[in-house]
């Protein structure tokens, strides 16, 4: 049963740790006061028109951002009131100086009275900007874990699900000794990012090692090299691995009964393929992300068979 979770609540620590790389963050002051600063808005908000003192519709509970245009207004105020307009801002979560912009002596002793985290980055403000709320939407997307493994095959994400002991590890095992890529073992996080897509990726304390029944723990880059992992994947297929005789007459034996599953409101195409002994299930699973890989494409082979035949068909009558 698949359990939707809330989204996740996040901190200025949190959002510091995900961003540091990609917005290219550095403290500049409070990184203590980052740990337990909850951000309960994902939007950021330039404060200008607070810092002029409209302040009736300020939003401070967002992340506040000072580019050229804050800090040059600052600046051209007379000493004694730059501190006041910076103490009128009040708590906000925290604040980050664009195009990496130190933060003045005046600023400094505020943010120090007030406890609030800062931080710098070199980025232009606008970039930043952009940057930052598509990377806080994605931290707050909804989010679900799912018990299956899930494996890139050139370039499609495939979500291998069954009952415990069918055969799920093995089947990624011999996928990677192929050369394909894995991306979660037995847990898979699934989430869907500020685009509408689902992404797939591994529990963290799990990243990087695969359970081989009979053999124990493995860890996957050490063995088969950096490129055997993924850390996330986007979803393209869900293959439901069931015992043949738990299957009876249900299979589609055309491929023209297409089915999925809506996964935090995106459907999924889901396959069943039916598990027997002797059964080569890695090609079976490594064919099925092939062709759907090419029905992505435009290409449907069950369709175009189908065609084929009811034109055939025609042409006798």
């Amino acid at each position: 049963m698949w359990r939707v979770a809330n989204s996740p609540r996040i901190t200025v620590a949190d959002f510091f740790a995900a961003g540091r790389a990609p917005l290219q963050l550095v403290w500049e002051a409070n990184p203590e006061a980052a740990v337990g600063r909850i951000i309960t808005e994902v939007a950021l908000n330039r404060p200008g028109l607070a810092l002029a003192g409209f302040r009736r519709y300020f939003a401070n509970r967002r992340l506040q951002v000072f580019g050229l245009a804050e800090m040059a207004y600052l600046g051209s105020l007379p000493p004694e009131e730059r501190s006041q307009r910076l103490r009128a801002l009040g708590r906000v979560p925290a604040l980050v100086m664009s195009r990496g912009r130190r933060l003045p002596a005046y600023a400094r002793e505020v943010v120090e009275h007030l406890k609030i985290p800062v931080m710098r980055t070199q980025l232009v403000t606008g970039h930043f900007m952009n940057n930052a709320t598509v990377l806080l939407q994605n931290m707050t997307s909804p989010r679900i874990r799912v018990a299956g493994t899930m494996v890139e095959i050139n370039g499609v994400g495939v979500l291998l699900e069954g009952e415990p002991g069918i055969g799920k590890s093995e089947i990624a095992l011999a996928l990677i000794e192929r050369g394909h890529s894995l991306v979660s073992d037995d847990t898979t996080v699934l989430m869907r990012d500020s685009t509408g897509t689902i992404q797939g990726s591994a529990v963290e304390i799990t990243r990087h090692h695969m359970e081989i029944r009979g053999l124990g723990i493995i860890h996957v880059p050490s063995l088969f090299g950096i490129a055997s992992m993924r850390n996330e994947r986007r979803l393209d297929l869900i293959i439901c691995m069931r015992k043949a005789e738990n299957v009876g007459g249900d299979i589609d034996r055309t491929g023209l009964e297409t089915a999925s599953r809506n996964v935090l409101g995106v459907e999924i195409p889901l396959i069943t393929v039916p598990v027997a002994p002797g059964r080569d299930l890695t090609n079976v699973v490594e064919v099925a992300a092939l062709n759907q890989r090419m029905k992505q494409m435009g290409r449907d082979a069950a369709r175009e068979l189908d065609e084929k035949l009811k034109v055939a068909l025609a042409r006798k009558d």
